[in-house]
């Protein structure tokens, strides 16, 4: 996912906890009571101008200006079960769409409005199919 945005010379950490923890942590840095599927924590602001490869207007090669820590995506497993039981899809795909989400949110995506919904929700698509490919391809 990381290479097909453009951006190479970062790490991502990722951390799957249960309900309770990202209730805490939704509460805490969200000032929502409740527990959610995934949160983000950049370390770096989006730089003005700057998209992923292949978002529109994006020119192909423009990189990501920070090299390193790009940041955190907290996945709770508890909500990406039931998630992926109410839509009948396994535990892996579910997954695989929050950390892309949760990943965009990183880089400065965000869908506070429709037209930002509709481009976050086409990346992540983008991103699903990539990951799926990769693991299509991995040897068994």
């Amino acid at each position: 996912m990381l290479e097909h945005l453009g951006l190479t010379a970062v790490e991502l950490s990722i951390a799957l906890v249960d309900d309770a923890t990202i209730h805490e942590l939704n509460r805490s840095y969200r000032h929502k009571d409740k527990p959610t599927d995934v949160l983000s924590f950049p370390l770096h602001e989006r730089p003005p101008g700057w998209k992923p490869k292949g978002a529109k207007g994006a020119e192909i090669g423009a990189g990501w200006p920070h090299e390193g820590p790009l940041g955190d995506v907290i996945l709770s497993i508890d909500t990406a079960r039931r998630q992926a039981a109410d839509q009948g899809r396994p535990l892996l795909a579910e997954l695989t769409m929050l950390l892309a989400h949760g990943l965009l949110h990183l880089v400065g995506y965000d869908h506070r409005t429709a037209a930002e919904d509709r481009e976050m929700t086409a990346r992540t698509r983008e991103l699903e199919a990539v990951a799926n490919a990769r693991i299509a391809g991995a040897p068994r």
